[in-house]
């Protein structure tokens, strides 16, 4: 019984599986869009909202600790100077997981796009007329 184990191991080791998460989130933050399995992509979501939300407050300590997970000096670049403040007044949910209905040829696995949300850009609410009440 695995009880209490929590996350995947995806068939992979210890350091080939922190590689994979450091490729995959640095590869969305990249591209702020990106197509994998759909395993993985629930796996790493919680870590790059974590990281977004470092992004959100820009320090020295907020920095040094994207880069000790990221490893990559213009993807924390762009996640302090872009991403952070794109999301400042949000309070979270800032990726969303989209499954493809095609599967992967080579073994059959199941995809999504793992992509970062766009701006909050809601719609103004429209002033309510007499006219909208009523039915057609």
């Amino acid at each position: 019984m695995r009880h209490r184990y929590a996350g995947r191991k995806f068939g992979r080791k210890t350091a080939n599986r922190l590689a994979l998460r450091k490729a995959l989130i640095n590869s969305l933050f990249r591209h702020e869009r990106i197509r994998t399995t759909i395993q993985k992509a629930k796996e790493y979501r919680p870590k790059a909202e974590k990281l977004i939300t470092l992004g959100k407050r820009d320090s020295v300590a907020n920095r040094r600790r994207a880069f000790a997970i990221l490893r990559d000096d213009e993807v924390v670049r762009k996640l302090f100077d872009e991403i952070g403040p794109r999301y400042k007044d949000r309070p979270g949910g800032y990726t969303r997981i989209l499954k493809y209905s095609k599967r992967r040829v080579g073994d059959d696995a199941q995809m999504a796009l793992f992509e970062l949300l766009p701006e909050d850009r809601r719609p103004e609410p429209e002033p309510e007329t007499a006219e909208a009440g009523k039915k057609k």
